[in-house]
This record gives C-alpha cells, structure tokens and sequence, in this order.
C-alpha cells in the first residue's frame, strides 16, 4: 500500500471492496446457503430415485427370476419417475417465480406512485431491526440512491431480483437427481446372478441411503446418525413390502 493512500481502522486499503468483513472474491453467506439448498435438493432427489426404483425392481424380482421383466418394470420406474419428479418441481418452481415477479412489480408500482411513503417504510423496517432513528434514515437513502427497487425487496419481503430459479433448471436437475439415484438399483438387480439379486440389492441401496441420509444431515445441519437411520429403516420397510408382495404373487401364480 502508498504510504499516501488512507488506511482504514483495520489498516486495510478503503479501496479494496470488502463486504462484512470478507474481501469481495470470497464467497459470501447467501451465495453458499444457496447452492447448499441445491446441493440438499439433489440428495433427496437421488435418494427418492434410490427408493422408488430399487422397491419397484426388488418387487418384480420378488414375482419372477426374469431379467426381461426386471429391466422393463425398472427402465418405467425411472422414466416414469423421473418424469413426474420433473413435472413436480417445474410446477412448484413456476408457482414460486410467479409469486415472486408479482411482488417485485407490486414494489415497483409503489415505488412509483409513493416514492415518499415507501422511503418512510423502509426507515421504519431498518428501525424495527434495532437501529437509531437517524441511522435508519441515513441507510434507507443511501440504499435508496443505490438501487431502490433493491432495497426495498431485500427489507421487506427477502427478495433478491436478481435470483429467481428458473423452473426448466429445476425441473431437469430434478429429474437427473432422480436418474443418478435410480441408476444404482437397476445395476445391483440386474448384474448378479439371479440367486444374488435381491440380497445385494438391498445391502447397496441400504448402505446408499445411509450416505445420502446422512449426507443431506450435513447439509441442513442436522444428525447424520439420526437421519442415516430413518432412510434406511424407511427404504428397509419398503423394499420388504414389495418383495413380499411380489413373491406373494409370483407364488400365487397371478403373475
């Protein structure tokens, strides 16, 4: 640093864009919550395609020793269920962003016709957090001058413009978590010899959903241990049921 160039209390060069106390390359609190959300997304998502096809396959291999069949009734739970994961999220997405840009234009109206009152409001909302009256005012305009539409959506209704999902991103990354997850039932239930199918089938997709129950744990910041054992217990429970089920009507001779 110029020995002429001010140094701030810290002694760091006031011309180095720092946010919160991180330089400005660094990555920032809600840049990484947000891809951490994703990340979260894409474990369940593997993990319902992990179920749905391993219970599906597990149930067929219950009724016949066929790989033909297998294969058919897998190949349709992982179109089938990647299709509707797909279908599920773009809906939900679409809703949200909808929702969303009728805010932001909602704000934009305001902000239009009441510039005033809006800028009073935000005062009040930097008040409401604690902040001096003074202070509060001096913010708000400042933010104000910046970028109000900004401001007034991070205050007051925790939007970023600039941060809408697309529902098409979210309904293909649904539906590829979906097949990453499907895709390791149909390995374990169609590569072993018949007589090793369904035992290996369940000890990979029970040791699988361990990791991604425990994987999504350490995402969200829960129990791993806890959340480990609720997978497995509830993938246990279903491919028990559709094997039975399965065998039950092999045996019967329905199929």
């Amino acid at each position: 640093m110029n020995a002429d160039e001010p140094a701030d209390a810290r002694g760091t060069n006031p011309g180095t864009p720092e946010l919160n106390g991180h330089s400005a390359t660094e990555p920032h609190g809600v840049d990484t919550a947000h891809r951490l959300n994703w990340l979260r997304a894409g474990v369940l998502g593997a993990n319902d395609g992990i179920v749905s096809v391993a219970a599906i396959v597990v149930g067929v291999a219950g009724a016949t020793a066929g790989s033909g069949p297998i294969l058919t009734a897998g190949v349709a739970g992982v179109v089938g269920g990647a299709v509707s994961m797909a279908l599920g999220e773009y809906v939900s997405v679409s809703s949200q962003s909808d929702s969303q840009r009728a805010l932001i234009e909602k704000e934009r109206r305001e902000l239009a016709e009441s510039p005033d009152e809006e800028l009073a409001e935000l005062t009040a909302l930097y008040q409401a957090k604690g902040l001096r009256p003074e202070t509060a005012a001096k913010m708000a305009k400042e933010l104000t001058a910046r970028d109000v539409v900004a401001a007034h959506l991070s205050a007051e209704l925790n939007i970023d413009e600039t941060d809408i999902v697309s529902p098409w991103h979210a309904a293909f990354a649904s539906a590829l978590a979906f097949t990453i997850g499907a895709i390791l039932p149909m390995l374990a239930i169609l590569l072993p010899p018949p007589d090793l199918r369904i035992p290996l089938t369940f000890v990979s997709v029970l040791v699988a959903l361990a990791l991604t129950g425990a994987l999504g744990a350490w995402i969200g910041g829960g129990s791993r241990t806890k959340a480990a054992v609720r997978v497995v217990v509830g993938g246990a429970l279903a491919l028990a049921a559709t094997f039975l089920i399965g065998n039950l009507l092999g045996a019967s001779g329905v199929v």
